[in-house]
C-alpha cells in the first residue's frame, strides 16, 4: 500500500497545535497548498464530519472524518476513481512541546497509478502542511519556548 509519513517537532503545547490542525476551514489562510477548505456540516470536527478540499494540481475532494480523538488525532478519507486516500493527523506531547505526525496512504485498484503520478507532489504538500502548522502554532503559542524548534522527518 503506497504511503507517506512526516513528523514535525513544534515548540508549542499540544492544545495549541491541535487548535490549528483541527480548524480545517482556516487551513487556506495558513497552508499554501490548500486553496479552499469548506466544512459541509456545522460544529466541532467529529466522526462523520465532511470537508470539501481544493488543492493546486489535485482534483477537488470531499474528505470524511472516520476516526477522531478530540485534542489528539483525526483521520479522514476520500474515495474517487478507484483510489481511496486516507490522511491522518496526530498531535502528541513532546519534550520540545509537541510532535505532529501526518500520514497519507492510498488504497484501491488504481492506487499504484495515483502514487506513481502524484508521489513527489504529495510529499511536498504533506511537508508544507507540517511546516505551516508548525509556523502558526509557534507564532500563536503563549510565551517563548525554552527549546529551539526541532527538525522534521519524512519516511515512506
Amino acid at each position: 500500500m503506497p504511503g507517506f509519513q512526516h513528523e514535525v517537532l513544534i515548540a508549542a503545547p499540544p492544545e495549541r497545535v491541535w487548535a490549528v490542525v483541527s480548524d480545517v476551514e482556516r487551513w487556506p489562510e495558513h497552508i499554501p497548498t490548500v486553496d479552499e477548505a469548506e466544512r459541509l456540516d456545522q460544529g466541532p470536527l467529529r466522526v462523520g464530519s465532511r470537508t470539501r478540499l481544493k488543492q493546486p494540481r489535485l482534483a477537488e475532494s470531499v474528505l470524511t472524518v472516520t476516526e477522531l480523538t478530540d485534542g489528539t488525532s483525526f483521520t479522514w478519507v476520500s474515495t474517487s476513481s478507484g483510489v481511496t486516500v486516507t490522511a491522518g493527523h496526530v498531535v502528541e506531547p513532546h519534550a520540545e512541546g509537541s510532535r505532529l505526525t501526518l500520514t497519507l496512504t492510498m488504497t484501491g485498484v488504481l492506487s499504484w497509478l495515483g502514487w506513481v503520478m502524484a508521489r513527489s507532489l504529495i510529499r511536498r504538500y504533506v511537508e508544507t502542511e507540517g511546516a505551516s502548522i508548525k509556523k502558526v502554532a509557534e507564532a500563536q503559542s503563549n510565551g517563548p519556548s525554552s527549546h529551539p524548534p526541532g527538525p522534521s522527518r519524512s519516511s515512506e
